[in-house]
């Protein structure tokens, strides 16, 4: 049975890693799906036609008012409605220590994996209301659970889609919006392979400290997301849900 069947699904930070896996099983799974991200956007979309899949792909800074207006706007006019959208877009950060963070750094953080969420929850939750109902998952961070060292500014604007989501959930729960959030441990992601060529042992580092002894891929992420944004977790809402092997559980 496809669990998304008949859905229009609206995904940002689609360009690659977890974004491109979720695009590609939301499609998989009987979804039209709108591919969005400021580069990479068509080249999955590719790969989601390829498969057999439908959709559109969308370039948009999440960043910015205007485009995020934009893409929700362009969405409906296309589809007619969004069914669920997974906020997925974010940026990693150098590792260092808080106070060694420029101001630049933590406006940058803050403006993508923060502003970036909200931004489309402002624009998404007044259409789903308006057209009866949706599922929205916002992608956080075990960095959003707890103290990250080196990560300080990732790690305040993780814990900050938590607090957004959480909100969002009991705010729109009356009005048959359900809002979650995942929260990745380490991801053999195209973000994680970044992280690992910039800082040498520390891959080494996070596998040692999970408790399933590898990284995730991005697939397994993908693989919740589309659970949540599907009717068979009809009763789920206001959940952060680690997908991490583990890690936050010790």
């Amino acid at each position: 049975m496809m669990l998304l069947k008949g859905k229009i699904a609206l995904l940002t930070g689609a360009g690659s890693g977890i974004g491109r896996a979720a695009a590609l099983a939301f499609a998989r799974e009987g979804a039209q799906v709108i591919v969005a991200d400021i580069v990479g956007a068509d080249e999955t979309l590719g790969m989601v036609k390829s498969a057999g899949g439908t959709g559109v792909a969308l370039k948009c800074d999440v960043t910015s008012f205007a485009e995020v207006e934009t893409l929700i706007q362009t969405a409906v006019r296309t589809y007619g409605r969004i069914d669920c959208a997974f906020n997925n877009a974010g940026i990693e950060s150098s590792i260092k220590n808080t106070a060694d963070v420029s101001e630049a750094e933590f406006d940058r953080q803050i403006a993508v994996n923060l502003k970036g969420v909200w931004l489309s929850l402002k624009y998404e939750l007044p259409q789903m209301v308006k057209q009866g109902g949706g599922a929205i998952v916002n992608t956080s961070s075990g960095a959003g659970i707890g103290g990250a060292p080196g990560w300080s500014a990732y790690s305040a604007a993780k814990h900050g889609v938590i607090g957004l989501t959480r909100c969002a959930a009991l705010e729109y729960a009356g009005k048959g919006v359900r809002v979650n959030a995942l929260c990745p441990g380490p991801i053999d992601s195209p973000m994680g392979k970044r992280i690992a060529a910039q800082n040498p042992g520390y891959k080494e580092l996070l596998i040692a400290h999970t408790a399933n002894g590898r990284l995730g891929r991005p697939e397994e992420v993908a693989e919740a997301a589309l659970w949540l944004c599907s009717d068979a977790a009809s009763l789920v809402n206001g959940l952060i849900m680690p997908v991490d092997g583990g890690i936050t559980a010790a």
